[in-house]
């Protein structure tokens, strides 16, 4: 009952944690001269990374890598495959030309830096300051490099700017709450039923610390703010590798043993695949989803046949 329990609180928190990070985001972003997505694929982003960075440095630092790495693969998995896949099935999404010039490829790019750092079998402290170091090159290069909006548009906002950061203050804190709520119950039933570390963390995990973009890009999309919505799933990408994997390898050494050829494969072809699928039309429509889905759908399928 308590597991029961556990899981639907924590997607309520995660809704609601949701709906204030998106409103607050899009009106820091018009305060600050900004586009929402390089809001999306930062502030947004990062706030919805959030669970997957506790619970990686959490499991590392007890010994866990199972759960830490395929945490982070499985994720990145998950927010192409499943939170993409579904958001775009309820409403097609908008690219613009610059997450297809610079974006995507910078996503693809550090999908393979991090596939040749675990050839040794694991990441380093070392290892863990080369992939900080690209996040902050990331975010500094993001910042100056980004579009400003009109007067006009920064003048739209009526919203006292102190409430905006309340709204972001609270959605990441309901988010980073409910879906540590919500993996300590998915983690607890999958342990009840005998499932591996590994299996728990690529799939039970992911799909857990997954669920505030799964939310938060739905909330977006809905509200017609689709740069939010695919900068969320992009920038949630790039942090899970260069930040989360980062900090974590920096606060202890991650092994990587138990992840197999095939998930970090599925998480660079994944990453590939949303190139061309941006690319056609500048847009993700409902074809696309759902070949995404079903595709993940297969993965995870495959998954559980090893059980």
């Amino acid at each position: 009952m308590f597991i029961l329990l556990s899981i639907l609180g924590g997607f309520l928190i995660l809704t609601v944690g949701a709906e204030a990070l998106v409103r607050g985001a899009s009106q820091i972003a018009l305060r600050l001269g900004l586009t929402p997505l390089i809001i999306g694929l930062t502030i947004v982003a990062f706030g919805t990374s959030a669970p997957e960075l506790a619970v990686s440095v959490k499991s590392a630092i007890a010994g866990n890598s199972g759960i830490a790495l395929g945490n982070v693969i499985g994720s990145n998995i998950a927010n192409i495959g499943l939170i993409l896949g579904i958001t775009a099935l309820i409403r097609p999404i908008k690219i613009e030309s610059q997450m297809v010039r610079r974006d995507i490829p910078i996503m693809i790019a550090a999908s393979l830096l991090f596939w040749s750092l675990l050839l040794d079998a694991g990441l380093s402290f070392w290892d863990g300051a080369i992939l900080f170091a690209l996040l902050v090159a990331y975010l500094t290069f993001s910042y100056f490099a980004a579009e400003k909006q009109t007067d006009d548009d920064v003048e739209d906002t009526k919203q006292n700017p102190m409430l905006s950061v309340l709204f972001i203050v609270i959605g990441i804190s309901m988010l980073v709450g409910g879906g540590i709520l919500f993996v300590d119950g998915a983690v607890a039933l999958a342990q009840s039923f005998g499932i591996s570390e590994v299996i728990i963390g690529l799939t039970i995990v992911a799909i857990g610390t997954s669920m505030p973009e799964l939310v938060t890009s739905i909330v977006a999309a809905l509200k017609g703010q689709s740069d939010i919505a695919i900068g969320n799933v992009v920038g949630s990408n790039l942090f899970n590798i260069l930040g989360i994997l980062g900090v974590t390898a920096l606060i202890h050494p991650i092994s990587g043993c138990e992840i197999t050829t095939l998930d970090w494969s599925a998480m660079i072809a994944f990453a590939v695949i949303l190139l061309p699928f941006a690319y056609t039309g500048l847009r993700i429509g409902r074809r696309e989803a759902a070949i995404l889905v079903l595709s993940y759908l297969g993965y995870i399928g495959y998954l559980v046949a090893q059980v």
